[in-house]
């Protein structure tokens, strides 16, 4: 029963939607449905646990939260989902599974860019969409731009993820927001003719071709560098590249974000407010920019050596709402030029 037993016992696929009856969670819990690992966040958890007495139970899902929270209905156990990416955000948001939050302590806190106008969903961290590049074969300030990667001097040279992964559906929805869907379109064509290989793999095996000389440039989330940088095997494909945050003398970088989001029919809704609000606070935030090397959503927040390393950059303001309303357009795009082909 989610409310009686301990969230390491419960973390299961959601895929196996209603294998089993939940209970509502007791007075001093809350329940949380989660596409984060948890490893990545029960340190929070417990944190968050120790200082107020509320117990958090967590169930992990690969997939299957929209269609578990449909079939549950009013029934539903949950009080918060976890989910990384905007686009899993507005999803859950557009199922009408969602409530409007609403407590200043965090919603004053988190840049607007970050949080849905109605208080739908809000950002926990960022990350940011970053180019590698190979320090053997790319030099210095060779590419400087997101509109670089569309340049046929790179032509054989670029690995990135499927045109329809979420990391790079957003990127191409922002390329909507800010050139239009006809420059958006002539960019993507762009990139996709200077693929070196039919688009696949994670962020991290994308670093791994540029190491083995597959391509040059690659398309990733920042914080997979210091997952590299952790893993011995993998120390190797990190030391490779060099480090470029995309669009610093105009727009800035594209961003994308780890959020949470109040479910509609919340049965600790009290409490589930306040875990919110101590995820959202300075401690927090410094967890998980210490625990998983995401950059904070909150301003103010201390980095970690890494992120100092890589130094200050500018971040793309673009509102995370403009770009879900743009995801279907960009999933289209990809399919029309053939991106994955």
């Amino acid at each position: 029963m989610i409310g009686r037993v301990n969230n390491s016992l419960i973390s299961i696929c959601l895929g196996l939607v209603l294998a089993v009856p939940f209970a509502v969670a007791a007075e001093d819990e809350v329940n949380v449905y989660s596409y984060r690992k948890p490893k990545l966040i029960d340190p929070m958890f417990a944190e968050f646990t120790k200082q107020t007495g509320i117990k958090v139970n967590s169930v992990f899902a690969k997939k299957g939260m929209i269609e578990r929270l449909q079939s549950e209905g009013v029934n539903s156990p949950a009080d918060l989902v976890f989910t990384v990416d905007i686009g899993r955000l507005s999803d859950i948001k557009n199922a009408g599974l969602t409530q409007s939050a609403s407590s200043k302590r965090f919603s004053d806190d988190i840049p607007a860019n970050y949080q849905d106008p109605k208080g739908h969903w809000f950002g926990l961290t960022t990350r940011a969409r970053i180019i590698a590049a190979s320090k053997d074969r790319v030099k210095p300030g060779e590419i400087l731009s997101y509109e670089d990667l569309a340049d046929p001097k790179w032509k054989g040279r670029i690995c990135t993820r499927s045109g329809k992964h979420p990391y790079m559906v957003a990127l191409t929805a922002s390329m909507i927001a800010h050139h239009g869907a006809v420059g958006a379109k002539t960019w993507l064509t762009g990139v996709k003719n200077n693929l070196a290989r039919k688009p696949q793999g994670n962020d991290r095996a994308q670093v791994k071709a540029i190491k083995e000389g597959e391509c040059d440039l690659a398309v990733i989330n920042h914080y997979y560098m210091a997952k590299m940088l952790k893993d011995p095997e993998q120390v190797p494909w990190a030391e490779s590249v060099n480090v470029i945050f995309p669009n610093q003398s105009g727009r800035g970088t594209h961003m994308n974000v780890s959020g949470m989001a109040l479910t509609k029919h919340a049965p600790s809704k009290d409490n589930a407010i306040k875990l919110m609000e101590f995820l959202a606070s300075d401690q927090g935030q410094a967890m998980y920019v210490q625990n998983n090397g995401e950059y904070p959503v909150k301003p103010g927040i201390a980095w970690n050596d890494l992120q100092n390393s890589w130094g200050e950059f500018k971040e793309d303001t673009l509102s995370l709402a403009v770009i879900a309303d743009n995801r279907v357009a960009a999933i289209r795009m990809a399919d029309e030029v053939g991106y994955n082909n």
